[in-house]
């Protein structure tokens, strides 16, 4: 109960600004995992493999620490706010690109810049809300936030189920456009980060620098997230294409059964987070 008290005590602002992160997070992971339940029909189309076009699933992935850094330095410069919307919008745009991809090598070059964009997302988001909550919502809103992973790849699995026998994985690309409509949300509804604006117009802190200086724990987090990848990208990203190819299941039982497994991520996260 005094959790929920707590969450009631945040002001429309602060309520805005985990609504935007989550929604950020959860439309990012959207726009990502319409790709893994895409592999074969792509696959077909080019007249290529599955293997091959999982390339562009390692593209992307060897693309967000690119992003995570350039995104998270132009943040420390012109604010977290409208970085982050500048980020959903291209996001968005390399999505809705990617269903015109004339070729394979297109195709992968698109979704390495869409790498790129995707990578800046979390960072910008949760350094948003984490500066301006009290630090005592902290673990639980990191639960709620890290649920909207699994939440964008349950949506991801519905969409996929309700709409992919009709308009395929081209039409499927241009559905992960949705996200931009995001950034309305921000631009009305959630103010910069506290912590930014008590920095506004002093001498500029070169991130870079800063992260030199704190070495040891900077790096012990990117060995900690790169295991935790490990974990989820590891398991989830061919597990569509494993009930297509291996169990030879349906559009719709593929949906469902990767429905049920998020729905259990998202219980986890806000659950452990708790």
């Amino acid at each position: 109960m005094s959790l929920i008290a707590d969450l009631k005590s945040l002001d429309s602002s602060q309520k805005s600004a985990i609504w935007a992160s989550y929604l950020g997070w959860t439309l990012d992971a959207f726009d990502y995992f319409l790709m893994v339940f895409m592999f074969s029909a792509i696959a077909r189309e080019f007249g290529t493999d599955v293997k091959t076009v999982t390339q562009a699933v390692f593209l992307t992935l060897a693309a967000r620490p690119i992003g995570a850094f350039c995104f998270g330095w132009l943040a420390e410069r012109f604010g977290r706010r409208p970085v982050l919307m500048a980020d959903i919008i291209l996001f968005s745009v390399l999505e809705f690109a990617s269903g015109f991809a004339p070729s394979l090598t297109t195709l992968l070059v698109l979704r390495f810049l869409f790498g790129i964009a995707m990578g800046g997302e979390w960072g910008l988001g949760a350094s948003l809300v984490m500066e301006s909550i009290p630090p005592k919502l902290r673990g639980p809103v990191s639960g709620l936030l890290q649920g909207g992973y699994p939440s964008g790849y349950f949506v991801a699995s519905l969409v996929f189920y309700l709409l992919f026998d009709r308009i395929g994985w081209r039409g499927m690309f241009m559905v992960g456009v949705a996200p931009a409509l995001l950034v309305l949300l921000i631009r009305i509804h959630v103010k910069e980060s506290p912590v930014f604006e008590a920095r506004r117009g002093k001498a500029y802190v070169n991130p870079v620098g800063e992260l030199f200086r704190h070495w040891k724990i900077a790096l012990y987090l990117v060995v900690l997230m790169t295991a935790f990848n490990f974990f989820s990208h590891g398991t989830q990203d061919l597990y569509p294409t494993f009930l297509q190819k291996q169990h030879h299941f349906d559009t719709h039982t593929t949906g469902i059964l990767a429905a049920v497994m998020n729905v259990g991520a998202i219980v986890g996260g806000i659950g452990f987070g708790i």
